[in-house]
């Protein structure tokens, strides 16, 4: 037993992770299902394809400009945790927790329990049997508004989580080894949907219409009572409040960071798959966009069912064939990003159970050097938010506890990645002479750039969806007590240790 606890101690994570690997992590992590039906929601608030396009626009400048700045931090403090890690040294080691408390407790979890769902829920296209309504387990409510089931498309993701997660432990040359056929395929299926429709499904009309009246908003949804995207003042508005959808579906691009403590010659490698990963998928995602608005009616977009605007694309260019194409396309996205954020969340708990801010199991790793039990830990709550379901008594409906969480924390993300990237202003001054294999991209006036348009876009969000966003600051503000529970633990078992020398 002791000698096992030596050997413990002494394991070090493997630097396996190559520039392709380390890209593949970037751009798998990205892509997953939101592409594929943000779309319509962002088409009914900005009203027009041409500020849908714009939308994106300022998504993809919001995404690269944060990447380049997260390469400096990244090339700095080249270690397991990435953001927990930039948090840490930069303001404190509370707001290091804070965010990977948010991490664990709903961003990184929360995700992927999205992704295993989205998963089963097109595995239910090729598969009837396969539907949240088809249940092994009825609904069990534990409170009025929630309720306990478990459907075969819930079985269906406890599974794929449980696959992925024994995979990932079982070391890291099959995690990389997953992510990098899979991030190829999915890469190369959103290529396929982009030629798909400039190529075959390309109609005159289609394109007369939507780009003949690109800056007149029509069809829209208010985004706020009494506000309308005719005006000036209004358009601000929408295109601020559409970032949800395209931040969304853009986020997780700073995975890679977690995992820095794996990536070969980091300080060259991390940047450099920030800036190819995400700019190889903003490419694609602007792509994917003009191509639904060069096939599709803007109205259709806007009214798509359930949101399936990239379905109705291949529907109309493969009448029957489509739904099974977009299908595929979509559960290849969700298992490729499912597993680019279950390899790289579990690092940032491990760094975090280093520093005693963590449970201790997260912080060993096992034979394949791998954190393991942060994997399965990561694992247990995920599954628990895939098996809790919201409950609607007035209509009777069910919906999901990991949807409602993630809408919460959308601008609580947002707050950690500027106060991120405030954290290369303040370390450059804390710190001037330390050893910045890469500086920040355009500093300070790029860095700046993102703090301003970012912040802008978050008290826009605070003021007209209090609703959501409210509810994701108390999400980080419950860390706090956590944080001094774990603190104190610490504290109290180096005194003891340091009694028993």
């Amino acid at each position: 037993m002791i000698q096992s606890q030596s050997e413990e101690t002494h394991r070090k994570l493997n630097r396996s992770l190559g520039l392709f690997d380390s890209t593949m992590i970037v751009a798998g992590s990205m892509i997953g299902s939101g592409i594929f039906i943000v779309a319509a929601e962002m088409a009914r608030e900005v009203g027009s394809a041409g500020w849908l396009m714009v939308a994106w626009l300022i998504a993809g400048i919001l995404t690269m400009t944060a990447a380049l700045s997260y390469g400096e931090l990244a090339a700095m403090m080249p270690h397991a945790g990435g953001q927990y890690v930039y948090l840490r040294e930069a303001f404190s080691p509370l707001w290091g927790f804070l965010y990977g408390w948010t991490l664990f407790l709903v961003i990184q979890t929360g995700t992927i329990a999205a992704s295993s769902v989205g998963f089963a829920r097109y595995l239910g296209v090729l598969c009837p049997q396969i539907t949240e309504v088809r249940y092994i387990v009825p609904p069990i409510h534990i409170l009025p508004t929630y309720a306990i089931s478990l459907s075969t498309a819930q079985l269906v993701s406890l599974l794929l989580i449980a696959f992925l997660t024994w995979t990932n432990t079982s070391g890291l040359k099959y995690g990389k080894g997953v992510q990098n056929v899979f991030t190829t395929m999915k890469i190369g299926s959103l290529i396929g949907v982009i030629l798909i429709g400039l190529l075959i499904g390309w109609k005159a009309s289609v394109v007369s219409s939507n780009f003949g009246h690109a800056w007149t908003p029509r069809g829209f949804t208010l985004p706020a009572p009494g506000i309308s995207p005719v005006t000036g003042f209004g358009m601000l508005i929408a295109l601020c409040t559409a970032q949800i959808g395209s931040l969304f579906a853009a986020d997780a691009w700073n995975n890679i960071t977690f995992s820095a403590g794996e990536v070969r010659n980091p300080s060259r490698n991390v940047p450099l798959s920030l800036a190819l990963g995400t700019i190889i998928v903003m490419v694609l995602y602007m792509g994917a966009n003009f191509a639904y608005t060069v096939v599709l009616p803007f109205s259709e977009i806007q009214h798509a069912p359930s949101d399936r605007v990239a379905a109705m694309v291949l529907q109309a260019i493969f009448p029957g064939l489509g739904p099974t194409l977009i299908a595929i396309a979509i559960m290849v996205s969700a298992f490729g990003c499912m597993n680019g954020m279950i390899l790289s969340g579990a690092r940032a708990y491990y760094a975090m159970s280093l520093d005693g801010l963590f449970f201790k199991k997260a912080s060993i790793l096992n034979r394949s050097n791998v954190p393991s039990a942060a994997l399965i830990m990561q694992g247990m709550w995920t599954a628990v938010l895939v098996l809790v379901r919201t409950y609607q008594p007035a209509t009777n409906t069910y919906g999901n506890l990991y949807s409602n969480l993630l809408d919460y924390v959308v601008s609580a993300a947002l707050i950690f990645y500027i106060l991120t990237i405030a954290g290369i202003f303040r370390l450059r001054r804390l710190q001037p002479k330390a050893e910045r294999p890469y500086r920040a991209f355009g500093y300070p006036f790029v860095p700046a750039l993102y703090i301003i348009a970012a912040t802008v876009i978050l008290v826009i969000l605070f003021i007209y969806r209090p609703t959501t966003t409210i509810p994701g600051v108390l999400i980080v503000l419950i860390g706090v007590p956590v944080y001094f529970l774990f603190k104190y633990r610490t504290q109290r078992e180096r005194k003891r240790a340091a009694t028993l020398v």
